[in-house]
């Protein structure tokens, strides 16, 4: 896993690549977040949807949901780039959708469009 930092003004987004996948239960969830902080100070981040186990994307799973809570409880803001039209699932769009008009998730197309989410919430 490699880290940078986006700046922009006083705010601080890191960027997390890797080829791996870095969330496939709440546990990883909670290492990638002491990870990112601990290496960068931030607490935002971007990361790729192949980031993400598959089941992140099966709402029944409740692995979403639980990542996100433990997020918002740690003040931590993601955003995730991905392409994610391929979902069939109308709870999962609406999931999506929630979160793009909230302040601490977010679902992009690309990486300027993360980085403009997330340099625009405090």
């Amino acid at each position: 896993m490699n880290t940078s930092i986006n700046q922009k003004g006083d705010s601080q987004v890191a960027i997390v690549e890797s080829t791996d996948i870095l969330i496939s239960n709440e546990q990883d969830a909670l290492d990638l977040m002491a990870s990112v902080r601990y290496l960068t100070g931030c607490d935002k981040f971007i990361i790729n949807q192949w980031n993400l186990t598959e089941d992140f994307f099966e709402l029944k799973t409740k692995l979403a949901g639980d990542v996100l809570q433990k997020y918002t409880n740690y003040q931590m803001k993601m955003a995730v780039i991905g392409d994610f039209d391929q979902y069939d699932s109308k709870s999962l769009r609406d999931f999506i959708y929630e979160c793009n008009h909230g302040k601490h998730f977010f679902f992009v197309a690309d990486e300027q469009t993360a980085l403009d989410a997330l340099h625009g919430v405090k």
